[in-house]
């Protein structure tokens, strides 16, 4: 049988649970958003290259609209060449700021590369990192977790208070019960004659 404290204990896994999953589900949806809107991107980079007499306008939005990931363009031997979203004024005074965030975004995710020449091979490589909002949902669960867990712990805390205030005053109120008789049967004794 389940008591209370089983069944608080329940209803905040249950809680927890099931937003983990709804919070994985939505990461994995956002992150195969951004891949697609890097490739995107980097199909409207290889446009502007590969067709220099075409409108830019098209692919121009295309990279200029994306400011949310960051990235960071490599040539064909991986050294640096450029870098978009990533804090410039860092960048510049930290020289292995870039390598950092180069080495993370390895980590993350594969890069995309758009070939330029096969012989020699020349290619670009864009290196790119998740969004805020990618991290934000991932942590989610952790600050949900906290906060069921503080939900909780307080309420385990006020109840337990609760229990010792009502405690309390049944020993207070035995006290006076205990007291009251005592006087009386002595009130009752010195009354039949006994003297103290």
């Amino acid at each position: 049988m389940l008591n209370w404290r089983s069944l608080l204990a329940l209803v905040a896994i249950v809680i927890v649970s099931a937003t983990i999953i709804y919070s994985q589900y939505l990461a994995r949806k956002i992150a195969a958003d951004e891949r697609q809107k890097m490739e995107l991107w980097v199909d409207a980079s290889k446009s502007m290259l590969s067709n220099p007499g075409m409108d830019m306008t098209l692919p121009n939005l295309i990279r200029n609209g994306q400011q949310s990931i960051p990235i960071i363009e490599t040539n064909e031997k991986d050294s640096i060449t450029g870098f978009v979203n990533l804090d410039t004024a860092r960048a510049a005074h930290d020289k292995g700021y870039l390598y950092r965030r180069l080495r993370s975004f390895r980590a993350e995710n594969q890069p995309l590369i758009m070939k330029l020449s096969d012989s020699p091979y020349i290619a670009n490589r864009y290196y790119y990192g998740h969004t805020t909002l990618l991290d934000e949902v991932r942590y989610y669960p952790l600050v949900q977790l906290l906060i069921v867990a503080l939900f909780i712990f307080f309420t385990l805390y006020s109840i337990t208070i609760r229990n010792k205030a009502t405690q309390n005053q049944l020993w207070a109120g035995m006290a006076k019960e205990t007291a009251h008789q005592r006087w009386g049967r002595l009130f009752l004794l010195w009354r039949d004659g006994w003297r103290c």
